[in-house]
């Protein structure tokens, strides 16, 4: 059965993914190391970890597989959910897939080395905007749907 996974750490869509889990009667499971106020809908599992580096990100790899939809901003985690099966998107409705993740995967390790090298070279990222929020719900339905579908087909 599908699964949505969201790492909830700065993930701004959580409210969103649980509309979008609730109408198709999804399980959701919402991973953090605490802070967040678990919710009363049955179809959501508040996970908290405990507190230490990569510990959230973890539990979801362990956990996400064939037929799951994780929702993460981590690139590393993206890629470890991508070899599990799972499918991928960020939060601004970016598809992670096998074929865009090696180059998304090295540009982030350039940014760092280059941020590591001119300690004064600090970049933000980009405000969280409406159209973000649109893509990542139309992104969401349609890695459901293709989700849901390998699930049938396995079961089959």
């Amino acid at each position: 059965m599908t699964a949505i996974y969201i790492d909830a750490d700065a993930c701004p869509v959580k409210d969103e993914a649980e509309r979008v889990a609730t109408r198709r009667g999804l399980k959701m499971y919402i991973v953090c190391n605490g802070g967040l106020r678990p919710s009363a809908n049955p179809l959501v599992e508040m996970i908290f970890v405990p507190d230490g580096p990569d510990v959230a990100d973890m539990w979801i790899a362990e956990h996400a597989g064939r037929g799951d939809v994780v929702v993460t901003g981590d690139i590393p985690l993206a890629s470890k959910c991508l070899e599990g099966g799972a499918r991928v998107i960020r939060h601004n409705g970016e598809v992670f897939t096998p074929a865009n993740i090696g180059n998304i995967l090295a540009t982030r390790d350039l940014m760092s080395d280059l941020r590591a090298a001119d300690p004064f070279r600090q970049g933000g990222g980009k405000p969280f905007t409406k159209a973000d929020r649109s893509r990542f719900l139309s992104s969401l339905d349609t890695e459901l749907q293709k989700a849901m579908k390998e699930c049938a087909d396995g079961a089959s």
